[in-house]
């Protein structure tokens, strides 16, 4: 009998490997009502996710929620969906490839193995650790796109990694990145791009920092993630001397009828448009990679709001994607965690 973790390298003397696992928060395999369907099932069933008790969420899930809402949700994805698939998808695998490339030239051509996984839909994280296994990886660094920890997403993807690992005869050493929103490259990259942003289309009469909600009572629990947030905007006010009045934080995706955490980017865009402020710029620095919801809601939908309220000139500004200054970023995270070894054999 073989157990995950066990492959044919144990038996050929292999040197033990390094593995990067790049995960991401996932997307259907594609834009149909069934696709999407299962995509929310997983995402939706996680505990993590949604903190109703089970046996309440488990009516409302399947007999409201998965009725009706892969339909709508479906439409939306065939808006963004292009020849590459998902932009979520083909973005994280563009930065994984990226990542690799820059290893490979410091380190020696894959002497660092890189795979990109999602934490829902595929490539699964258990495709992605089995393929590590495949490889003889025994030092797994974990980097979840994720800058500001939050239980639903960096917690999530802990507990996906540590449940596969427990089905493994040989557990790798493992290096779990819980986030980076105050590392000095990711905040130099988000002034960066602020920047370019700036010299194209002139400063804004007001710069919006949204970020993924929550439901208030996580912050109430305990979870850091508000505070995290606050505290990149801050940096990046700071590393960009903007004038703080300028800058607001604000928090996009509400779901149900809970309070979630304030003040919500819609209702933002609609009092700054009706105060009189007439061009906004928004940024979304908790995405790593432009997805359904900064393509479609924030790009789209809540440029809808701001216009139709009196506003005239509304900016998104993209994520970091695959941008050079985000991948060194991802780099020198990894490279923080690397086996004391490395050092030695690291490229100029």
């Amino acid at each position: 009998m073989r157990f995950k973790g066990q492959t044919e390298y144990d038996h050929k003397g292999a040197s033990p490997g390094t593995g990067v696992l790049l995960t991401n928060l996932g997307t259907p395999d594609e834009p149909t009502p069934p696709a999407v369907r299962r995509y929310l099932k997983q995402f939706l069933s996680d505990p993590r996710v949604v903190e109703i008790p089970r046996l309440i969420w488990w009516l409302i899930l399947h007999l409201f929620v998965l009725t009706f809402r892969p339909k709508a949700s479906a439409k939306l994805y065939q808006k963004v969906w292009t020849e590459a698939g998902s932009p979520l998808m083909d973005i994280t695998l563009r930065q994984a490839r990226a990542l690799q490339q820059r290893l490979d030239q410091h380190y020696g051509e894959n002497s660092v193995i890189v795979q990109a996984a999602m934490r829902y839909g595929n490539p699964s994280i258990a495709d992605g650790l089995a393929r590590l296994a495949e490889q003889n990886v025994r030092n797994l660094i974990v980097l979840p796109l994720y800058p500001q920890y939050c239980a639903a997403t960096v917690g999530s993807t802990f507990d996906a990694i540590a449940s596969q690992l427990t089905q493994y005869r040989w557990v790798p050493e493992l290096k779990f990145i819980s986030g980076y929103h105050e590392n000095p490259r990711y905040v130099n990259a988000i002034c960066h791009s602020i920047e370019q942003h700036i010299n194209a289309h002139g400063t804004p009469d007001k710069l919006l920092f949204s970020y993924h909600g929550t439901p208030e009572r996580y912050l109430q629990q305990g979870d850091p993630y508000f505070c995290f947030c606050s505290q990149t905007t801050r940096l990046v006010i700071e590393k960009l001397k903007l004038d703080p009045e300028r800058a607001i934080t604000t928090f996009q995706s509400r779901f149900g009828k809970a309070s979630w955490l304030k003040p919500y980017t819609e209702e933002t865009l609609k009092n700054l448009a009706a105060d009189g402020n007439r061009h906004v710029a928004i940024i979304c620095p908790g995405f790593s990679a432009d997805c359904l919801e900064t393509i479609e809601e924030i790009d789209a939908e809540n440029r809808g709001y701001f216009l139709q309220a009196g506003g005239e000139h509304y900016h998104y500004i993209a994520c970091l994607n695959d941008s050079d200054e985000h991948i060194k970023m991802m780099l020198d995270l990894i490279e923080q965690q690397l086996p004391a070894e490395f050092e030695s054999t690291k490229k100029a």
